[in-house]
């Protein structure tokens, strides 16, 4: 268990990163850094355009740094998370979180900070290949780094709510450079704790044998590659819910504190405290492991999905009617969303392992490698895309950015750091892009979940079926009952699965 939280704990990092931009970013460029919504959104939108094609590169390099002596002396993967220490740390994070820079100050740094990110997190998201081949071993890694990066969900709302009660002008700088010393520490422990197979000669000797092509043709294959994955049904209605309900959390996020301190006139601590109400999804998580076993995805995503439904509407309510006690009603509403919020991450790459087994039926390959990095591609692509939506509407209904001179203030005889407001037509367009968002992205979400046949009885069906084949049995021979369930879950005709033919340089399952 120590060395899973010594890996684990990088997660910090990752998860973290990922909520500053879905619920802190936007809200920092909009109210401290001097630059519109839309551009705010453009800002994480490019970066993350950029980051996803950088990615196709950092995976080669990592693979092939062997062939150089950093590599062989540091290690292919430790090489890169002990190079993004002293990146982090020292030059490139606490810089994102000074305020009234600009667009191209913000642009910049951000992207820089998401190349390096990267540039740590698909190495060591490779560390436990390397370190084990044992099933168990592998889960326990798996399954610690989940409650670290959900736990990075709490604190990164948590640390500057604290700072910013406080009345801190310099809160937001304060809060990068914890960040970056919590995430330069995590890096620093996941380097120490871990280690990579180690460069023997008959390792060095199976690596060089290995037919040496050229970085740009290496992504180009994996262009390719994952273009075939869409040839999967499971996998495409999988996608489509998988990156639908992540884009309408991640608009629901960026949404909240501007909905906070706009639409129900509460402090931005206040609204940063109802983002770090996420800890409510820790042990819900647990909960839905045993349910994930019980009833299923679909069973799963229906719970998840109409809690949030109902939690965005009832802020709707909120809005429209003003309620006394309105910071009550807030507590218990966001609870309440979180817990559904918990359900909808925990249950996408908990369905990912089956996915591969439908492809084998297609294929007869085994290319789970090529659905991971579709699915972490396409949520990289998609990432920032709500928060771009939300800036382009939040300017289009009139967002007055702070220092506009003909900004109202909640008091004229208030000095500049009293709370600030928005006018009619902003503050209603604030709360409607709160609740319609989410609603619409995840209301289809939803829908589609209904259509997925892939569970656990189905996949014992399939995977009986695969057995069968490999084993040498006759597709003649399939029963009326695996047919049927085959065709569903692929979308393909029975007499067009398991090809007798596969592509040049692949390897049957059963060879």
């Amino acid at each position: 268990m120590g060395r899973s939280l010594g890996f684990g704990v990088l997660d910090l990092m990752g998860g973290g990163w990922n909520t500053i931009i879905s619920g802190l970013m936007l809200y920092f460029f909009t109210t401290y850094g001097g630059v519109t919504a839309t551009q705010s959104g453009s800002i994480m939108f490019i970066a993350r355009i950029v980051d996803a094609v950088v990615s196709l590169f950092i995976g080669p390099l990592t693979d092939n740094l062997f062939r150089y002596r950093v590599g062989k002396k540091y290690g292919r993967r430790h090489f890169f998370l002990m190079i993004g220490v002293p990146l982090l740390l020292l030059l490139i994070f606490p810089l994102l979180f000074i305020a009234g820079r600009g667009y191209w100050w913000y642009l910049f740094v951000y992207l820089a900070v998401e190349i390096v990110i990267a540039m740590i997190l698909i190495p060591w998201e490779t560390l436990p290949t390397e370190m084990t081949d044992d099933y168990t071993q592998r889960t326990k890694l798996s399954s610690t780094r989940m409650f670290l990066s959900a736990t990075a969900t709490f604190l990164v709302f948590f640390i500057p709510a604290q700072i910013k009660s406080t009345n801190n002008p310099n809160a937001y700088f304060i809060t990068g450079l914890i960040f970056a010393i919590l995430f330069a520490v995590a890096v620093s422990i996941s380097y120490f704790t871990t280690w990579e197979r180690k460069l023997t000669p008959e390792f060095l000797a199976e690596l060089e044998a290995r037919p040496k092509v050229s970085m740009t043709r290496e992504v180009m294959q994996s262009v390719k590659s994952f273009g075939q994955a869409f040839r999967n049904s499971s996998f495409n209605k999988h996608l489509a819910v998988y990156l639908l309900s992540f884009t309408g959390k991640d608009f629901f996020a960026s949404a909240l504190t501007f909905y906070a301190v706009y639409a129900v006139h509460e402090s931005e601590s206040v609204g940063l405290y109802l983002q770090a109400l996420s800890i409510v999804g820790l042990p819900v998580t647990i909960w839905a492991g045993f349910l994930m076993v019980k009833r299923g995805p679909k069973f799963l995503w229906g719970v998840s999905f109409s809690t949030i439904i109902i939690a965005v509407l009832a802020l709707g309510l909120v809005y429209l009617i003003q309620p006394v006690g309105i910071l009550a009603w807030l507590i218990v509403i966001c609870a309440v969303y979180q817990a559904g919020r918990a359900v909808l991450e925990f249950t996408p790459w908990n369905v990912y392992p089956f996915i591969p087994d439908v492809d084998k039926l297609i294929s007869r390959q085994d290319r789970a490698g090529i659905y991971a990095a579709v699915m972490t591609f396409g949520r990289k692509s998609t990432g920032a895309v709500a928060t771009l939506l939300l800036g382009w509407i939040m300017d289009l209904g009139g967002f007055l950015e702070p220092g506009t001179a003909n900004r109202p203030k909640l008091d004229p005889s208030c000095t500049d750091a009293c709370p600030l407001v928005q006018t009619s037509a902003a503050t209603h367009t604030i709360a409607a892009a709160t609740v319609f968002g989410p609603l619409i992205l995840i209301g289809i979400a939803l829908i589609i979940s209904r259509f997925i046949y892939l569970n656990a009885e189905t996949h014992e069906v399939l995977r009986a079926e695969i057995d069968r084949l490999e084993a040498g049995g006759s597709k003649e021979d399939v029963t009326p009952e695996a047919r049927k369930v085959c065709e569903k879950l692929t979308g393909h005709r029975y007499e067009e699965l398991w090809p007798e033919e596969l592509p040049e340089g692949a390897i049957a399952l059963n060879e």
